[in-house]
C-alpha cells in the first residue's frame, strides 16, 4: 500500500500536509495498523507553540503508548476534537478524518525537507 503523495512524512510515522498557510498533521496508515486499536489521543491546546522535531502529543492503543512529533515549528491553530470521543478515527481514516492538529508553520518551506512518500514507503518496506 503506497502512502499519499500529496504530503510529507517523518520516520516516526507522522504525515504533514501543507494546506494554504497551515500544515495538517496526522499519523500514517502503517502506524495506525501497527498500533492496532487506538484508545486515546492527547493533543495540545490551540495556541501552543511547537518546535521542529518536538513532541506535540501522545497516542495510546491496546498495544502501547507512543509520542507524536511535528517535523516543523509553528503554532497550533486547530485540533481534531472528534478524536476525543472517537479515537478510532485514526484507525479507520488516518489520512483524512483522523487528522490530529493544524499548525501555522514558522517556515512553510520546512515541510519540503521531510521525507517524500516514496522515501517513507522504502523505510517502512511498502515500496
Amino acid at each position: 500500500m503506497a502512502t499519499p503523495t500529496d504530503r510529507r512524512y517523518l520516520e516516526s510515522h507522522e504525515w504533514h500536509k501543507l494546506e494554504g498557510d497551515t500544515v495538517v498533521i496526522g499519523i500514517t496508515q502503517h502506524a495506525a495498523d501497527e498500533l492496532t486499536d487506538i484508545t486515546y489521543v492527547q493533543l495540545p491546546k490551540v495556541g501552543t507553540k511547537l518546535a521542529a522535531k518536538g513532541r506535540f502529543g501522545e497516542i495510546e492503543s491496546v498495544k502501547t503508548t507512543s509520542d507524536l512529533y511535528t517535523g516543523v515549528a509553528g503554532e497550533v491553530v486547530a485540533v481534531n476534537d472528534a478524536l476525543t470521543n472517537n479515537p478510532g478515527l485514526v484507525n479507520s481514516d488516518p489520512f483524512a478524518g483522523g487528522w490530529m492538529v493544524k499548525i501555522k508553520p514558522t517556515n512553510p518551506a520546512d515541510v519540503e525537507t521531510l521525507l517524500s512518500s516514496a522515501d517513507y514507503d522504502k523505510k517502512t518496506g511498502h515500496a
